[in-house]
């Protein structure tokens, strides 16, 4: 006769866990501190950078410091919103996947000048320009191995 109550509660435990789960799924809102699934439409802004903007190049590509200082100014300005890492968070999408790194580095110099201010993206025009190129040396390294024209200069 105990195997009755035992399985009764049992039952009841696992309703209600499906229950919380079927409400928590519904809801629309990932968990909180969950990075949002990756979703290529996120990135559609990187589209619309005038061929201009996309054909300039980083005139700080050979400077072998500029990287590091744009992880000052990554960590000063970004990383709140883009995490420490830029691993993406609830706030702001990654800028390791591809098409970040496979942008032109005048496309992310021309999205950090402009924001993307309905997608809470600032505008970082008022940023001086050289840290502005420095962000995107600091961004274009997150991928892993620069391309050759933008590898930098090593120190005599």
């Amino acid at each position: 006769m105990k195997a009755v109550p035992a399985a009764l509660a049992v039952s009841i435990s696992l309703l209600t866990l499906s229950v919380a789960l079927a409400q928590s799924r519904s809801s629309g809102k990932p968990p909180a501190g969950a990075v949002p699934k990756y979703d290529p439409a996120i990135y559609a802004e990187l589209q619309k950078a005038p061929e201009k903007a996309r054909k300039r190049t980083n005139p700080l590509q050979n400077d072998p410091d500029a990287v590091a200082a744009g992880a000052i100014v990554f960590e000063q300005h970004c990383a709140e919103c883009h995490g420490n890492s830029a691993e993406g968070s609830r706030k702001a999408p990654s800028l390791q996947v591809p098409e970040v790194q496979n942008a032109t580095p005048g496309t992310l110099f021309w999205l950090l000048t402009n924001g993307v201010v309905r997608k809470k993206m600032p505008v970082w025009s008022k940023l001086p320009e050289p840290q502005r190129w420095q962000l995107v040396r600091y961004i274009k390294s997150l991928g892993g191995p620069t391309p050759a024209g933008d590898s930098p200069v090593p120190k005599p």
